[in-house]
C-alpha cells in the first residue's frame, strides 16, 4: 500500500469509527493502518497518527 493510499484509508477509518488511527511500517517495509489502541508494536514504526477529534 502506498503512503497516499494508507493515509486515505486511515482518514476514512478514523472518521467512520471516530477513533485515532495509526499508519505504521511493518518489518517487511509494507504500510498498514490500525486503531491506535490496538497497536502494540515498536513506536518508531509509526509514521502518522490521525485523530478525528483534533481540528
Amino acid at each position: 500500500m502506498s503512503l497516499n493510499d494508507a493515509h486515505a484509508f486511515a482518514f476514512s477509518l478514523a472518521t467512520t469509527l471516530m477513533v485515532a488511527i495509526v499508519i505504521f511500517e511493518a518489518g517487511d517495509g509494507s504500510l498498514s493502518v490500525t486503531p491506535a489502541n490496538e497497536f502494540d508494536g515498536d513506536a518508531t514504526a509509526i509514521l502518522c497518527e490521525i485523530d478525528p477529534f483534533t481540528p
